[in-house]
């Protein structure tokens, strides 16, 4: 069965918004707050992501019964997650709570985990007009805490929603923190319905507002909408859309995924800061 969503794979190439500025030789046109509001952007894309991926696979295949397997199998979730994830589903309150433990747990992913995941469903995972509610509970990854509400509402024909409400991440080692809000559409342009996701495509729009953890408050705004393909060769990254990043010093930086215009199945995107713009290779 079919049960991945592309939220996890989106979120990764969103990720790049943080990681592409690591690619750069030319980092004195970007300034240190610039990178921080990016990076730690893509560090809440990514763990969204992926707390969208596992509630979906480890979500009831019937919602009304307590003892519903998971519309993933026990095989396939636990390659998702790890051999440590433990699954309860309540049909009493729709409530699923996925448990790494009270000590870090590796995750196929490579990182470290532990704490807890529930997810509470409006109805059918899959039916259009339904809404999933996902909270962590002493929840850390690599021991950074990992707070805020995650809502998604299926739109239907593949598309849905994303409302991220009071996140945070609180750094371990005294490395300060970092909150944020966010809403964005995932409009499915292509592949609903089909038995693979290499014929899926979609359309991302949506804006960011947080705060860094050098304290600087920014906003990131899809400018034109994020183009995400998972045909071979276009699943790293965006093939079109542009974001631009702005922080409250005023100082704004552009995200441009198709600088050539073609949309090209490429790693190549531009960055402008200061009107300055370089061409970059994203990892």
């Amino acid at each position: 069965m079919r049960y991945t969503t592309s939220l996890r794979m989106l979120a990764l190439a969103a990720l790049t918004s943080g990681l592409l500025l690591t690619t750069s030789c030319h980092r004195a046109d970007v300034v240190a707050d610039d990178i921080t509001s990016a990076e730690d952007h893509g560090q809440g894309d990514e763990e969204n992501a992926t707390s969208a991926d596992l509630v979906e696979a480890a979500a009831p295949q019937d919602a009304t019964a307590s003892g519903s397997a998971s519309i993933a199998g026990p095989a396939e979730l636990k390659a998702l997650a790890s051999g440590c994830l433990t699954r309860t589903y309540d049909a009493a309150t729709r409530t699923l709570t996925l448990d790494f433990g009270p000590t870090n747990c590796l995750c196929a992913d490579g990182r470290y985990r532990r704490g807890q995941i529930t997810a509470v469903f409006s109805g059918p995972y899959r039916q259009a007009g339904a809404v999933v509610t996902i909270n962590r509970t002493n929840y850390f990854v690599n021991d950074n805490q990992h707070l805020g509400t995650r809502i998604i509402t299926n739109l239907g024909s593949g598309s849905f929603d994303l409302s991220v409400q009071n996140a945070s991440i609180i750094f371990a080692n005294n490395g300060g923190s970092t909150s944020w809000s966010s809403q964005r559409r995932y409009t499915r342009t292509a592949g609903f319905g089909t038995a693979t996701i290499l014929d899926d495509a979609y359309s991302i729009t949506g804006s960011l507002t947080g705060t860094n953890r050098r304290g600087v408050t920014y906003t990131a705004a899809i400018q034109q909408p994020l183009i995400k393909k998972f045909a071979p060769g276009c699943a790293r990254h965006f093939v079109a859309g542009t974001i631009e990043l702005t922080n409250s010093n005023a100082k704004a930086m552009l995200i441009n995924y198709d600088p050539s215009g073609t949309a090209a199945c490429d790693n190549i995107a531009t960055v402008t800061v200061n009107g300055h713009t370089r061409t970059i290779y994203l990892k």
